[in-house]
């Protein structure tokens, strides 16, 4: 599939740079950027450091003085900027078209119940619909993990079914507890830790999102689906 949208691409510090894919969050954007880094990465070049996704964009931090020498090695006089540039677009134009997005889904238990869903009673209302029609639609779609930002480990996810997209709270919460799972907007994620935090909070899990080795569950790319469970089962799988 060859790169047919528009985009921007500019330097964020003199050593890194994003190529921005612009518009909405949407599946297809984000399938651009995993494509795009997915060339990046097979065409590995000396110097690069990190390659970060986001929602329509992939930053590529690099190493000033490693790509300044190979620079000079090759006797080249365009600056590193102007070359690491050339090489994303370079990549971004490729035929990508191999790359797998199977769904390998992992699936998340999680809870409904009010006593661990403090606004889940909230969005049924807003939407007018019985809180288990709020847990149907939830847990009907498998969500794409877009990035990963706020927190260690905290996953933003989507698209929520446009029948329970609700914003955000106007005044977020001093806390809100680690295994939390919320909607905010098209979007749905779940707090990895105790944080303050503004998005409608429908249900918990008992799954830990970082490991003792700080592991992190839920990356970029990957797929999640919601199974409800019961409050017997939350509180059983919460003390092993």
């Amino acid at each position: 599939m060859s790169a047919t949208s528009s985009y921007q691409i500019y330097p964020i510090s003199d050593q890194a740079v994003t190529l921005d894919f612009g518009g909405p969050i949407s599946l297809e954007t984000n399938d651009r950027v995993y494509m795009l880094m997915d060339a990046l990465i097979k065409n590995k070049l000396e110097g690069v450091t990190d390659i970060i996704p986001a929602y329509n964009s992939v930053t590529v931090v690099y190493n000033y003085m490693t790509v300044y020498q190979r620079q000079l090695k090759n006797e080249n006089t365009i600056p590193a900027y102007s070359f690491i540039k050339n090489w994303i677009e370079n990549n971004v134009n490729q035929d990508v078209s191999a790359i797998d997005f199977s769904k390998n889904e992992i699936i998340i238990p999680v809870c409904y119940d009010k006593s661990v869903a403090p606004d889940i009673e909230s969005v049924a209302d807003q939407h007018q619909m019985s809180t288990q029609k709020v847990i149907e639609l939830h847990t009907a779609k498998t969500y794409r993990v877009f990035m990963n930002g706020f927190l260690p480990g905290f996953a933003y996810m989507g698209i929520v079914d446009p029948a329970i997209q609700t914003p955000r709270h106007k005044n977020p919460r001093p806390l809100v507890q680690a295994g939390s799972v919320g909607i905010a907007g098209v979007q749905t994620g779940i707090y990895p830790c105790n944080s303050p935090g503004g998005w409608q909070i429908i249900g918990k899990t008992p799954l830990a999102l970082i490991d003792e080795n700080e592991n992190i569950l839920l990356t970029p790319g990957s797929f999640v689906k919601f199974n409800a469970i019961s409050i017997l089962e939350f509180e059983k799988l919460h003390k092993q």
